[in-house]
């Protein structure tokens, strides 16, 4: 493989980001409205409360750092706070909540699918499946032999235990 096979990592900001970056700076001063990214030491999720905000500036950032998701800008809101680009999934003019595509001013596309659109596990199979999991294993029962009963059985929990005494019997 030659030096010009190898696979070139994606360039950072996207191209994108750019336009993205003129689009705010040209509404300075407008009303928007943010999805925000949060950050915690367990979670990642989105925040997005629907308040408006008034966009004060769009200022570089010195320390820009792709590891950590911080972007080369942040913005300055008249709530006093200064966001970094890379911790906001969205940014709208008039609406928070399903903006048209000519509103969006600046997005981040890869948080948007991962944290907002895509398929959720938190389901309510998935929530009795994992409760009756843990109901065994604080019942001293081998996690892999248990199942979730059917519904003329509601409330049970069959192991290989009481399967194997059922079939003897």
């Amino acid at each position: 493989m030659s030096p010009s096979d190898t696979p070139h990592p994606p360039i950072w900001p996207s191209a994108d980001y750019d336009r993205q970056v003129g689009r705010l700076k040209a509404a300075i001063g407008q009303t928007i409205h943010l999805v925000e990214i949060e950050i915690s030491a367990t979670h990642l999720h989105i925040r997005q409360l629907g308040q408006p905000y008034i966009l004060l500036d769009v200022l570089a950032f010195p320390r820009p750092d792709p590891s950590r998701g911080l972007t080369p800008h942040l913005i300055l809101l008249d709530d006093g706070r200064g966001l970094n680009l890379g911790r906001i999934a969205r940014i709208s003019l008039e609406s928070n909540f399903n903006p048209a595509p000519s509103q969006i001013l600046y997005q981040d596309r890869e948080a948007l699918e991962g944290l907002i659109y895509r398929d959720r596990r938190l389901t309510p199979a998935f929530i009795a499946e994992r409760a009756h999991r843990i109901m065994g294993q604080v019942l001293g029962k081998d996690p892999e032999a248990i199942t979730i009963s059917g519904p003329a059985n509601q409330g049970q929990i069959e192991t290989r235990e009481t399967r194997d005494q059922a079939n003897d019997a």
